[in-house]
């Protein structure tokens, strides 16, 4: 086994989801989880410990009281199939199986998975080295035992616990709104590194007057008043993303970001953070009501990775991910009126909302979309 591998030569890739309870996991949880973790569901069922694998696109068998430990995967070692789809057994110890959330550098082939690699090899060590051997990486794992049907979280501390359920990654947990009026709205050039896995909740512009600022690369101003109403896109974000933007824009010692009332053009009014730079005056610098690009990004394959912290050693390139991706869910489902989650349609004319409770008539969701 490897010693210690530095984070920076490890990806947080997929996501592990441990529900214990009879509570049931939000339809917006999971279907983030299988946008932005395409390639596989590997699910261990806690009441029987059976185990059954699925494409991505089929999370809402997640949508259950059962209890389960389920693994979405997003590939960046191996193939892209049902042979490298989480859990997988450890070596011959075939009642030990192994999910991981990470990748570890050096690990993997063309064919397999980093993660079945590992498992192979935890086969061969004695059982009460696991804990020692697992954490020696900065990954999440959980290890199950169908015979005397138990499990194990390893390095627990990198979970989040929500609403009594454990999350490997937080990235699937996106309650922030953020208004974005430069490099990162829709198609922009940092919206590809940053935000293809943030829900695009639609345009609108700032409710009170700004003044944006083009010099090289906008910023905004906390002169209310002044300048224009900003035309901005807004997001749902995890914390994870939160803090990568916070990160990106050297918040709060460089740009500081506030909360103001944001006006989509749908009607509605969303308070939304905004990132304003204290550092500048208005000068003599003409104010702005959008910021363009003079060429927008294309959306590449590559791009589609829907990923945080890319290792550019890794060659995504290679990755098949035809799976099951032909009829996944996409940022353009329809979104609730009152609370902007996912709404799903009965067949009826209607739409339920699973996080406010809400039900709405079809023709007041699909107007509220435009």
């Amino acid at each position: 086994m490897s010693s210690k591998t530095p984070l920076a030569n490890q990806i947080t890739m997929c996501v592990i989801i441990i529900k214990q309870k009879d509570n049931v996991m939000s339809n917006e949880i999971a279907k983030t989880s299988a946008r932005i973790n395409p390639h596989g569901l590997g699910i261990v069922w806690l009441d029987t410990f059976e185990v059954t694998y699925h494409k991505s696109n089929e999370y809402k068998q997640l949508l259950t009281k059962r209890p389960f430990i389920a693994h979405f995967r997003y590939a960046t070692v191996g193939k892209v199939g049902l042979s490298n789809t989480h859990p997988f057994r450890c070596g011959v110890k075939k009642d030990e199986l192994l999910m991981q959330n990470g990748t570890i550098k050096g690990l993997g082939t063309a064919d397999e998975c980093d993660s079945k690699v590992l498992a192979k090899a935890l086969g061969n060590v004695a059982r009460n080295t696991w804990k020692t051997e697992l954490e020696k990486y900065d990954s999440r794992f959980v290890s199950i035992n169908t015979r005397t049907r138990s499990f194990q979280i390893y390095n627990r501390n990198l979970y989040t616990y929500r609403d009594g359920i454990w999350y490997s990654k937080a990235n699937v947990l996106q309650d922030n709104l953020v208004a974005v009026y430069g490099t990162l709205k829709k198609g922009f050039s940092n919206y590809y590194s940053y935000l293809t896995s943030s829900k695009h909740i639609g345009a609108g512009r700032t409710q009170d007057k700004y003044p944006l600022v083009v010099d090289g690369l906008p910023f905004l101003l906390k002169e209310k008043g002044l300048g224009h109403n900003v035309k901005v896109d807004v997001f749902k974000v995890s914390d994870t993303t939160f803090k990568s933007l916070d990160m990106l824009e050297g918040h709060p010692r460089w740009y500081k970001r506030e909360e103001i009332p944001v006006k989509m053009n749908n009607g509605k009014t969303l308070t939304c953070w905004i990132y304003f730079n204290p550092k500048e005056s208005n000068s003599n610098k003409p104010f702005v009501e959008s910021y363009e690009q003079s060429a927008r990004y294309e959306n590449t394959l590559f791009d589609r990775g829907i990923v945080e912290d890319v290792d550019e050693d890794i060659n995504h390139e290679a990755i098949d991910i035809g799976w099951d991706d032909e009829h996944f869910p996409t940022n353009d489902t329809p979104t609730c009126v009152d609370c902007y989650n996912d709404v799903t349609f009965d067949g009826f004319s209607n739409y339920y909302c699973s996080s406010c409770g809400g039900w709405f008539k079809e023709d007041e969701v699909l107007k509220f979309q435009d």
